[in-house]
């Protein structure tokens, strides 16, 4: 598993940073937190697929857009 910082998101697709080098048409899963404070997040499970990436020397890595196919809401345990 891999973490980032998502950019960008719409209906359709996400924008988000990578450690990791994608490839270009690989199914991906990602989780989006959404909500600041800690005990209030809603986060998404998402599918999508990987359209393009580019380098972002600023984070050491990289940009990369995702198609979002389907998603779901993860319910937290209490």
């Amino acid at each position: 598993m891999h973490s980032g910082l998502t950019k960008n998101i719409s209906s359709g697709g996400v924008l988000f940073t990578s450690e990791s080098e994608p490839e270009v048409g690989t199914s991906i899963e990602y989780v989006i937190t959404l909500g600041a404070p800690a005990d209030q997040n809603v986060n998404l499970r998402c599918i999508g697929k990987v359209v393009r990436y580019t380098r972002a020397p600023a984070e050491n890595g990289f940009d990369v857009a995702a198609t979002l196919e389907r998603y779901e809401f993860i319910r937290s345990e209490e």
